[in-house]
């Protein structure tokens, strides 16, 4: 199989966006955001033929199912794209040289964006509404798992494109094979920069094998510490929303660092969860204080620290200090998201200065490290490198610049 062609297309429909205005891309945004609930019947019927070939039991279940109410959350999230300010034009440095030369830094799309991605179909949305607002062409690499729900998804994409005279290669979908995979992260010359969306082992593969620029996005092993100062009703409320309001996600809590000095009231903090069937993995000072007080119980073992669960399960952790916290932190901790929960501005201060992370959090969960959240629109991925964009990366992050620099005949001596 020989991608060349695509690639090639993809490239060719990207100088056409580089050129559109503003208030073209913002039309198409909401006429693809329209036609998707129009369309929302099949889409449903092919996420549907997807789900059929996934076990409920697989934390991945959740991410693949796409509901009404999800389609009309991404339609939303792409009519709210449309009325960010452009990224592009934006002048971020000038100055004219003593020799009258003006040079001008303005902010330009990449060209064509490479997004590969597992069992998320809401991710084809949200890439193709971010790249074609910052006048980006993408190529989309979906996983088997969602490749129903993918293709469907982009069909009706193009349509609108066709509707408005945009080459429909500005949004390109792969094969769901690894020989696709191979030739996207080997497009030299075609691709500017890939951007894996995933597991672990997906991130680890993308970055270890492709000849194409990549921006690392991180699995999320997440922890929240309660402090000897946090309020309890603030934490019970904090701790539950990171951790179900939707388990699947990179943003959802895995491990729950408590100062013992509180854990005598650790029941009480993790009582909400019970509800939700959440079962704890507690160590030896968790466990004792926890037993025949919360159902759902299990003593820990060194894999349950450092593992992200995407599913209805916690490791807890009892912890002497702040700093025993951020040690743990520090060798578990994945980048993406950790949060403290404390009514210690000082102690709060210093954790957030030591956090290496893309998102540290002081009295919130988690849950908020998402692209709309942060006012952005939508996002393409969490980000937790540091060369470049960190955290939730979104319309400013897909763009880079180039320098105008204009004379009336100077020449260099």
């Amino acid at each position: 199989m020989k991608l060349k062609e695509t690639f090639e297309q993809v490239r060719q429909a990207a100088k056409h966006l580089a050129l559109m205005t503003d208030e073209e891309r913002n039309e198409i945004l909401r006429a693809v955001a329209d036609h998707l609930i129009y369309n929302k019947v099949r889409i449903l019927k092919t996420n549907a033929e997807d789900l059929e070939k996934m076990e409920r039991t697989n934390p991945l279940y959740d991410r693949l199912l796409l509901t009404e109410s999800r389609l009309e959350g991404i339609a939303s999230d792409m009519r709210n794209v449309a009325k960010l300010p452009s990224p592009l034009g934006h002048i971020t440095k000038e100055r004219t040289l003593e020799n009258g030369l003006r040079l001008c830094r303005v902010s330009v799309p990449f060209g064509v964006i490479g997004m590969i991605y597992e069992a998320r179909p809401n991710v084809t949305f949200d890439v193709f509404s971010l790249c074609f607002k910052s006048g980006n062409a993408c190529v989309l690499k979906g996983g088997k798992d969602a490749d129903c729900s993918n293709r469907e998804e982009v069909a009706v994409i193009h349509e609108v494109l066709t509707r408005y005279g945009v080459p429909t290669a500005a949004v390109a979908l792969l094969p769901a094979t690894h020989e696709a995979t191979a030739e996207m992260l080997n497009a030299v010359g075609y691709i500017d920069l890939c951007i894996p969306r995933g597991g672990r082992k997906l991130i680890d593969f993308v970055r270890d094998t492709a000849r194409v620029p990549v921006i690392e996005t991180g699995a999320g092993v997440v922890n929240t510490y309660f402090d000897k100062d946090g309020d309890l009703t603030m934490g019970k409320a904090i701790i539950n929303n990171a951790k179900t309001r939707r388990v699947s996600v990179c943003n959802a809590l895995d491990c729950l660092l408590v100062h013992e000095s509180r854990l005598g009231e650790l029941a009480e903090l993790v009582a909400p969860m019970a509800e939700q069937h959440v079962v704890i993995y507690a160590d030896a000072q968790a466990l004792s204080s926890l037993e025949g007080r919360y159902p759902l119980l299990e003593p820990a073992t060194d894999e349950s620290f450092g593992t992200e669960f995407m599913d209805y399960k916690l490791a807890v952790k009892a912890v002497a200090s702040l700093e025993e916290a951020l040690a743990h932190i520090d060798r578990y901790g994945s980048g993406h998201s950790e949060a403290i929960i404390t009514q210690d501005g000082q102690v709060a201060r210093k954790f957030q200065l030591h956090v290496d992370a893309a998102c540290v959090y002081w009295n919130a969960p988690t849950s908020f490290t998402d692209g709309a959240q942060f006012g952005l629109g939508a996002e393409i991925g969490i980000s937790t490198q540091k060369l470049g964009p960190r955290g939730p990366m979104a319309l400013e992050e897909i763009t880079t610049y180039k320098w105008f620099v204009e004379g009336e005949g100077q020449i260099r001596p």
